[in-house]
């Protein structure tokens, strides 16, 4: 069962490298259609769609990776002054009542629309726009699947008894920094 966890844990590792190229080359998209716009009067179509799949790539992609590596924003009122026990059952209860089920709704629901999308392979609306909408689209299944094992793969490593080395919060201080 490790061998299966450890290869979930691959594969979002790669979804984040992915969602970081993306992110890199929506800046330099945009940088791009904004010199051709301001200082050659000239616009792309493509280029600013290109912006907006880096944009849903870096989100729908890297969503997975940023809860593998605990990056996620966390309400976070006791969650630090906890003990490690309590913060482990914390973690396990949100992760098996909030984000496995929303990730599995989010896919379920989104499946028929991914589905008409490849069907018709479904390209932009505008006239000289990227034709893989129907990849964008399979993103946010990309996105539901690889979510939902990630919790999975963080719950079962919190049951078991596995180190997470990436899950524990930073010590408190009693210096907040003021200085």
């Amino acid at each position: 069962m490790s061998a299966a966890l450890d290869r979930i844990d691959k594969f979002n590792r790669l979804l984040g490298r992915v969602a970081a190229w993306a992110a890199l080359l929506m800046m330099l998209f945009q940088g791009v259609a904004v010199l051709l716009r301001y200082v050659f009067s000239y616009g792309l179509i493509s280029f600013q769609e290109a912006v907006i799949y880096g944009h849903a790539c870096l989100f729908m992609l890297g969503a997975a990776y940023v809860l593998q590596v605990n990056g996620h924003v966390r309400v976070d009122v006791f969650y630090n002054r906890m003990k490690p026990s309590a913060r482990r059952a914390v973690d396990i209860a949100a992760l098996v009542v909030f984000v496995i089920p929303v990730a599995c709704a989010i896919g379920w629901y989104s499946f028929p629309y991914v589905l008409s999308a490849w069907s018709t392979l479904e390209g932009s609306r505008q006239t000289g726009g990227i034709p893989a909408v129907f990849l964008l689209k399979t993103s946010i299944m990309v996105f539901a699947l690889s979510l939902a094992l990630q919790a999975a793969v963080i719950a079962v490593r919190f049951v078991t008894g596995q180190p997470m080395r990436d899950w524990e919060p930073e010590p408190v201080s009693a210096d907040n920094g003021d200085a």
